[in-house]
């Protein structure tokens, strides 16, 4: 009689539920390694993105205005009293030292302004009106230094105002003088004036030193009108 070999039985897997039912187990064969679980909690997060910090802005640095000057404005012959109303016209601040001085005529006598230095016009500006005013006509050139326009003490414009304000003789002089004590005249109509003391034979002149070495104005003075300044002022 034939022997029957047997088979192992299989048991079929449970169908799916169509509706709503767990979905099957997963199965595994024999020999094969199972599927390591993935816990959420264990997903490793993505690496925080830093930012750079925000440049600090700087507030803008504020920029320092320029401060007016006086120069010297160099002007053609009898073109003094046109250019400084011109100047004027425009808004500039200006200033011609006009002396009065008697001319004398055949049948009288007159007071009459003339310009203490003659072809000079001072104006107080900042650099960006340099052209406005050199591009005036009747205007030659400003007084220059090394190429560079040469800025005027206030006092030495004060001293001009006092000159012209008073009844003095004024010369225009090129004469290089010594250094000499520094004065201040006291009294009368020059009082304030401040300048050099030099001696020419018997008299006394005070010399006020404008622009450059090589233009002074001297005046007459008593000795007993003047005071020494100390070394180191302004004059």
């Amino acid at each position: 009689m034939e022997e029957t070999q047997s088979q192992p039985a299989v048991t079929p897997l449970p169908a799916a539920t169509l509706s709503g039912g767990p979905p099957p187990a997963a199965v595994t064969l024999p020999g094969a390694t199972p599927p390591a679980a993935t816990s959420p909690a264990a997903a490793t997060p993505p690496a925080a993105v830093t930012l750079p910090a925000a440049a600090t802005a700087k507030p803008p640095r504020e920029l320092k205005k320029p401060e007016k000057a006086w120069y010297a404005v160099y002007t053609n012959s009898r073109a003094e009293k046109r250019v400084s109303d011109r100047i004027d016209e425009l808004g500039i601040e200006t200033f011609l030292p006009l002396q009065k001085t008697l001319r004398q005529w055949s049948d009288r006598k007159k007071l009459v302004e003339k310009p203490l230095i003659s072809s000079y016009v001072f104006v107080k500006i900042i650099p960006r009106d340099y052209f406005t005013v050199r591009k005036i006509d009747g205007v030659v050139k400003f007084i220059m230094i090394q190429g560079k326009p040469v800025p005027i003490p206030e006092a030495q414009i004060t001293n001009l105002r006092i000159l012209c304000g008073s009844d003095a003789e004024v010369e225009v002089s090129a004469d290089v003088y010594e250094k000499g004590d520094q004065v201040e005249v006291t009294v009368g109509s020059l009082a304030g004036l401040r300048g050099e003391l030099i001696r020419v034979g018997r008299k006394h002149k005070v010399v006020i030193r404008i622009i450059q070495p090589g233009m002074n104005l001297t005046v007459d003075i008593k000795t007993n009108a003047i005071r020494k300044l100390a070394k180191n002022s302004d004059i």
